[in-house]
């Protein structure tokens, strides 16, 4: 098929975005779940918060809003206020759906092997879906999409690489065992992202 015969891609409408917006941090609340009730670790922005906790005197809350500061910075100038609201509105989601979460789904035993696999791959759907709706949860997701739409970086490998350091900081935080597991789950985290999300694979307009 030629350029020309290509149909032109249709804008999201509101209602699909609102849909990817729930169901995306919905299933990536699921994945978070995973992880909290195996003891693993988180990548990215929460997994910064969550060793910035440790080693100094903010909470868990402050640190996050902290290090999300110069990302939302970032959204603004480069991606615009329609991304950043949405992104805002991602957060908002995630934090109730996670809460909510444990109120609605026992987790009576988790292998934690299964845990960081399906988890894993349970949050790379869901910001494959925010992240193909022009939204994202802040923070680290906001770096590694500017990153790959301006310098042609994976955004998968990036976040990958950075969850991996984050992990390995938490080397005196948590048995090393769990930091082994964790690596399994940034792994395949970032590898549902790595292979479906490349620059200009996807035709959606987005």
């Amino acid at each position: 098929m030629s350029t020309a015969e290509i149909p032109k891609m249709k804008k999201h409408t509101r209602l699909e975005d609102a849909q990817a917006v729930i169901l995306g941090t919905l299933i990536i609340a699921l994945g978070v779940n995973l992880f909290t009730h195996a003891g693993l670790l988180t990548g990215g922005s929460a997994g910064l918060a969550f060793l910035m906790k440790y080693s100094t005197p903010l909470t868990f809350g402050q640190a996050f809003f902290l290090i999300n500061l110069p990302f939302y910075i970032l959204a603004i100038m480069h991606f615009g206020w329609e991304f950043t609201i949405k992104t805002f509105l991602s957060v908002f989601c995630l934090s109730v759906f996670a809460d909510i979460t444990p109120m609605l789904v026992s987790f009576d035993k988790v292998n934690p092997f299964y845990a960081s696999i399906a988890g894993g791959f349970l949050m790379g759907v869901g910001f494959l879906m925010l992240f193909r709706h022009n939204a994202s949860l802040g923070g680290l997701n906001i770096l590694a999409r500017y990153l790959s739409e301006k310098y042609g970086i994976s955004m998968g490998k990036f976040q990958m690489a950075v969850d991996c350091m984050i992990v390995l900081l938490s080397v005196f935080i948590v048995d090393y065992t769990l930091i082994i597991i964790s690596f399994v789950g940034a792994i395949a985290l970032n590898m549902i992202i790595a292979v479906n999300h490349k620059p200009g694979r996807y035709m959606g307009n987005v």
